[in-house]
């Protein structure tokens, strides 16, 4: 008995007088689908956005600079262990990116439509990129709704 006791106190010295406590999670189960939709908004937002027989408009010229926001706001969301947290960013990120990147996509409709010029100007790369990671966004918002909560007991 005194062997036990001695050794749970050796062990208590040695851990400097801490109890080891349990591992706090940084990441949930969204955080991946998550830094893979923020991550293609960043870098879809850096790269052309329109190619024209002149030359690309790049992103970062206009409407690419809020995209890039919400894809640095989808990341933030993705490495803050909150679910609920997570949620939101990705609602607000995939939103906002997916609104924009709409937006952009009827613009060009609209301009190749007034100036009779069909297949000029095409949707580049980066535009192609930045929808898809608001739908990536989206999509792991939506299954964050759906699945249920973890309870972490003690």
């Amino acid at each position: 008995m005194a062997s036990t006791t001695s050794a749970s106190l050796a062990n208590l010295l040695r851990a400097g007088g801490r109890v080891p406590t349990r591992r706090k999670r940084i990441l949930h189960p969204g955080s991946v689908g998550m830094l893979v939709g923020g991550l293609a908004v960043i870098v879809g937002s850096l790269l052309p956005w329109v190619i024209t027989p002149v030359g690309t408009l790049s992103g970062t010229a206009g409407p690419g600079l809020w995209t890039l926001c919400g894809g640095f706001i989808a990341v933030a969301g993705a490495l803050f262990p909150r679910r609920w947290f997570a949620i939101i960013h990705a609602l607000v990120a995939g939103g906002t990116v997916a609104l924009v990147a709409g937006w952009q996509l009827v613009r060009l409709v609209q301009v190749s439509a007034a100036t009779d010029a069909w297949g000029q100007a095409m949707p580049g790369i980066g535009l192609v990129l930045v929808s898809g990671g608001a739908v990536v966004l989206l999509a792991t918002a939506v299954r964050l709704l759906r699945t249920p909560a973890v309870v972490e007991g003690g």
